[in-house]
């Protein structure tokens, strides 16, 4: 798939947002803590952070090391999420996160984020960011990105259908979910580009909110 080009004009009846690399710039903690897990297992980190992104946890352990345990990974995964939540340092919100979801008050949307509920309300805290009032977590779903189940789960609480969502996301596994769900991907950021969504922004600086006369959402992108 090739992305639209841009300026375009998206349509949804609600926006689903995934939290870090599209709300979130958390990289400086996923590294740092990513990183010395990968030493301490004896792993290349680069290699280890091509995986990282966007999912679980546990689910990111179980196809890094795929021998081991799963409540193994499920205690590595606490531990690890523990260690996120505390580390703040060098977490920022996403050029224009702020505008954007102002802009969105008063119409659907919904936080989708494979981060728990302490680890979602630590680092939108700490970028200075509101919390959407619908939010869909770690705990929520049964299964990590890249299932759509978050993404199913967010469209059913917002009483949209799947078709008519628009999905903001930066990583493959966030944008596979987001395309098996049946919905429309604006990937945000670098990493983005290479998942093929249907739009591609740097930023959220290039996306303008429009509420329309007959209930939709309007997403002019440039």
């Amino acid at each position: 798939m090739t992305a639209t080009a841009t300026p375009t004009v998206l349509t949804a009846r609600a926006l689903l947002l995934d939290m870090d690399g599209t709300l979130v710039n958390s990289d400086a903690v996923v590294e740092r803590i990513w990183r010395r897990w990968a030493e301490r297992h004896g792993l290349d980190g680069g290699e280890v952070m091509k995986v990282v992104h966007g999912r679980e946890g546990h689910a990111s352990m179980a196809v890094l090391l795929p021998d081991r345990p799963v409540e193994q990974n499920l205690a590595d995964n606490a531990r690890m999420l523990a260690e996120e939540t505390a580390d703040t340092d060098g977490v920022v919100e996403i050029p224009g996160a702020s505008a954007f979801l102002a802009s969105l008050r008063g119409l659907p949307h919904a936080l989708v984020t494979s981060a728990d509920v302490a680890l979602s309300t630590a680092r939108m805290c700490a970028a200075g960011l509101p919390l959407p009032e619908v939010r869909i977590t770690a705990e929520s779903v049964g299964a990590s990105k890249p299932d759509p189940e978050g993404f199913l789960k967010g469209a059913a609480e917002l009483g949209v259908d799947p078709a008519d969502c628009v999905v903001f996301e930066d990583s493959g596994a966030g944008i596979a979910a987001g395309r098996s769900a049946g919905m429309t991907v604006v990937g945000v950021g670098p990493r983005a580009g290479l998942h093929a969504p249907d739009v591609v922004v740097p930023d959220l600086t290039r996306v303008r909110i429009e509420a329309a006369a007959d209930g939709t959402i309007r997403l002019h992108i440039d």
